[in-house]
Formats: C-alpha cells, sequence, structure tokens
C-alpha cells in the first residue's frame, strides 16, 4: 500500500472519529493501568462491569493492596484468567508504592517491570495516559492491518515496526484508537462490514473472496 492510500485511508478514520480513546472506564492513570491489565483476554465491556465496582472500593496502589490478592480476587472472578490478575494486580501496586511514589510511571522499561504488564499494556497506558505516539497491537489492530495491508505482519511486532514506520506522523497520536474501533465494530473477524466501511473502496482485502 502507498503513502497516498494510508493518507486517505487515517483521514477517513480521524473525520469519522475526531477525538477517539479506549471504551475502558477510568477516571485517573491508575484507573487506567489496572482496566487495561485486567483487560488481557476479556471484553472490555466485562472489565468495565468489574472495574465500575472494584474502584468505587479502591481506586488507589495504596487501597487496592489493602484489598488483598483474595479481595481482588473475588471482586474480578467474572472475568479470564481472574487468579492471575488478582495476584499481577496486587504486587504491581506494591511496587508502585515502593518504587513510584504510588504514581504510573511515564516509562516503557519501569511500565514493563510491573508484574502483568507486557509491551501492549505499557503501549496503551503511554498512548492513553501520556499522549505518546505508541501503538498496542491487539487481535483487533492485527487483523485490521494486515487485511488492509496498512502493515503487514507475521506476529505483532512486526505489524507494531510496520504501523510505527508506515502511519504518516500527523496521524500517529490516534491510530491505534482509531484502526482498533474500526476492527471492532466494521472490519469484525468472522463477517466483515464491508458495506457500511468507510474505507473499503482504498483496502486491498475482498471479503467475497476471502470468506
Amino acid at each position: 500500500m502507498n503513502k497516498k492510500k494510508r493518507v486517505e485511508i487515517f483521514t477517513r478514520l480521524a473525520e469519522k472519529t475526531p477525538n477517539p480513546t479506549t471504551e475502558l472506564i477510568y477516571t485517573s492513570n491508575f484507573e487506567l493501568l489496572i482496566a487495561v491489565m485486567l483487560s488481557a483476554q476479556a471484553t472490555d465491556t466485562s472489565v468495565n462491569k468489574v472495574t465500575t465496582r472494584l474502584f468505587k472500593m479502591a481506586n488507589t496502589p495504596k487501597s487496592m493492596s489493602s484489598l488483598g490478592v483474595s479481595g481482588i480476587t473475588e471482586e474480578i472472578k467474572s472475568i479470564g484468567l481472574y487468579r492471575t490478575k488478582a495476584k499481577n494486580v496486587a504486587a504491581t501496586c506494591q511496587l508502585l508504592i515502593n518504587k513510584h511514589n504510588s504514581q504510573v510511571p511515564r516509562d516503557r522499561n519501569a511500565l514493563e517491570s510491573l508484574p502483568g504488564v507486557g509491551r501492549k499494556t505499557a503501549n496503551v497506558v503511554l498512548n492513553t495516559a501520556f499522549g505518546e505516539p505508541t501503538i498496542a497491537v491487539d487481535t483487533h489492530i492485527f487483523r485490521v492491518s494486515n487485511r488492509t495491508r496498512i502493515a503487514k505482519g507475521k506476529n505483532v511486532a512486526e505489524v507494531e515496526q510496520g504501523l510505527m514506520k508506515n502511519t504518516p506522523k500527523e496521524f500517529l497520536r490516534n491510530a491505534h484508537h482509531w484502526i482498533l474501533l474500526h476492527g471492532r465494530y466494521v472490519c469484525k473477524a468472522r463477517t466483515p462490514d464491508c458495506g457500511h466501511c468507510i474505507i473499503v473502496d482504498l483496502c486491498e482485502f475482498k471479503y467475497k473472496s476471502n470468506p
């Protein structure tokens, strides 16, 4: 895909959603971090149901840590991998208290040193909380990037590298959210809604010949 096409794709996505953001509900960088940690292999809707209650009980590293692993486990048991996530959340809170003055660090290495925080989670936090031009490649972004040919790759690392290289600079800040939302609601995995796609004429994926 050439640069002209990529610019037009992002221009249209930007016109449709001028101020994109995550659909996770949060009111602080800490709440965002926890919500993103909980969202692994879970839908944003299911996470929001859990955090609506959880954050009323504990919305700081100290108060969350005071719940203990058992308390956190009880509150998040409706989402996948809840036992592991509860342990990671508790351990992360303790590290935030001990090493970061209870603040979410604006540093990739520091973020990725927190239990349960990998590159994708760090990218989301850096982008959404701090405005960094990062792209967190989830299943939606991986699919849309390969289908459209904005950035082809056999794995998330290759797609992330391709997007960082190929996305015009003026769109890089919001590219993550635009592509994700497009994949979630239009370019869906099993039944892409090409009939209502605003970039269908620019896309190099042909659904009819590739059901």
